[in-house]
């Protein structure tokens, strides 16, 4: 999960591996703020604006630990990474039960840290921005629609959000399942402790358990270090498990007991931990039949579907449209930097006669398409359709390459046209290096990382194409 550009307090008195950390955190775009030791540290994150912290666990003056327990009196929600070269069960539990996001064991992979710091940006972000509902001007998050249907929701997430019941979110991809588990978070008392969102689709079945229940040193091959679960790092707070219906039979055996005894046994380990944490689930997937069909144990349907909200699909609120493609222009319209975004009459209509099989999020990812291919201008009834053609019926995603691949041929038909497969390579290549740089906002070195090539092919891709990062991140308009 990739995130915006961040401000990072390293606390490390190693000046080698301070530079090293300063450097590539600052290729991937972050601001980073650097401590030699802990009382210093602390003083920065009381004074400074920051969104992470990265600290050895062994400093002059304060320790790691000691900084933690700091943190959590004056900014619980801010994430913290400890650096240590001490692997041990002690370490680990304390820093987890201080409120640690995690902890790296010295020598780490720099990928590995990359990604750890996007997955905890990614998380505080999930805490520090509310959810609003209804008509949102800045908020940048936001539960758009004023709709019978969306009404209905918001009351019944007043009803429940303080309520101590495991609830299931259903409804499309798309629909905004996760912006609800946000708001019942946002709205409820628990609000001051952890927010820990998991999709169950997205990580490898090998790997599922032991971020969600953790392990033991030894539980399995590779598992050098002690590693706290996801569920128990929520003490207090509560675990958002996106796609719940994709959990594996011993899985779906091993939430079950979590959620009948309310405590976790970690992979590997025996003991039987207290786990305090509201689980909020949510799944697009038709439950009844999966139990049917014997993929989904009915116990554990029970256990979740205490409270059950179901989100309605775009196409039965097509009346929201109109509100949600202006939150959408403001909200990329600041990322892009385009003043007072618009789109004209002819263009908003046709968003609105569309299906929307992918809701929402579909919409979202025309609507920010479409400004950018504007650049500054108002959205036009082409920029629309432009944008539609990559996003919304299978037939519309393949017509402009089917178009485009026939041209060619055409051309290579008559003469006009030599070598169309390299031709085509390299037309698809220059939209991928293009759409990957704007949508890093003229990052390359996070824009290389997505597309899995090193920062120096990037920038040679870069100039063969005659693409300027400053321009297409959105800073130059036409």
């Amino acid at each position: 999960m990739s995130t915006r550009s961040a401000t990072i307090l390293l606390v490390e008195d190693d000046a080698s591996i301070s530079a090293a950390l300063e450097q590539v955190l600052g290729d991937e775009g972050h601001e980073v703020i650097v401590a030699a030791d802990g009382v210093t540290g602390r003083d920065l994150a009381m004074t400074r604006r920051c969104d992470l912290i990265i600290a050895d666990f062994k400093l002059p003056g304060m320790s790691g630990l000691e900084l933690l327990k700091e943190f959590q009196k004056g900014r619980p929600h801010l994430p913290v990474i400890l650096i240590t070269a001490h692997g041990t069960s002690e370490i680990a539990i304390e820093a987890t039960k201080l409120g640690a996001y995690d902890y790296l064991l010295k020598p780490f992979d720099m990928p590995e840290l990359i990604a750890l710091v996007d997955k905890a940006l990614a998380s505080s972000r999930l805490m520090l921005e509310p959810v609003e509902m209804g008509e949102a001007v800045s908020a940048h998050d936001a539960l758009i629609g004023n709709s019978r249907p969306m009404q209905e929701i918001y009351k019944e997430i007043g009803r429940i959000a303080s309520k101590p019941v495991t609830i299931l979110i259903r409804g499309e991809t798309g629909t905004g399942k996760e912006l609800v588990a946000r708001a019942i978070y946002n709205h409820g008392d628990r609000a001051e402790k952890p927010f820990i969102a998991v999709n169950c689709a997205a990580i490898p079945e090998t790997l599922l358990e032991s971020e969600l229940f953790g392990h033991e040193k030894g539980a399995f091959t590779g598992a050098a270090t002690l590693r706290i679960g996801r569920l128990e790092q929520a003490q207090g707070g509560t675990v958002f498990l996106d796609e719940i219906g994709d959990l594996t039979p011993s899985t779906q055996v091993k939430l079950l007991r979590v959620l009948q005894e309310n405590a976790v046994q970690r992979v590997g380990g025996r003991a039987m931990i207290p786990v305090d944490a509201r689980v909020i689930a949510a799944t697009h997937r038709d439950l009844e039949s999966a139990m049917q069909a014997g993929q989904f144990r009915e116990d554990l349907y029970y256990r979740l579907n205490v409270v059950t909200l179901s989100l309605p699909p775009l196409r039965d609120r097509a009346e929201d449209i109109p509100d949600l493609v202006n939150y959408f222009l403001r909200r990329y319209g600041l990322d892009f930097g385009v003043t007072n975004p618009a789109i004209q009459a002819e263009a908003m209509e046709l968003l609105g006669v569309q299906q929307w099989p992918g809701n929402v999020r579909e919409l979202e990812n025309v609507v920010r398409k479409a400004l950018l291919i504007s650049r500054g201008y108002p959205i036009s009834l082409e920029d629309v359709r432009r944008s539609l053609g990559g996003s919304v019926k299978r037939e519309q995603d393949s017509s402009v390459l089917s178009d485009y691949v026939a041209e060619l041929l055409a051309a290579a038909s008559t003469g006009e046209q030599q070598n169309v497969h390299a031709a085509l390579i390299e037309a698809a290549e220059q939209e991928l290096v293009s759409q990957a740089i704007k949508l890093a906002h003229g990052n390359q070195a996070r824009a290389a990382r997505w597309l899995g090539i090193s920062r120096l092919t990037m920038r040679e891709k870069l100039q063969r194409f005659g693409l300027h990062p400053a321009q297409e991140s959105g800073q130059e308009h036409r």
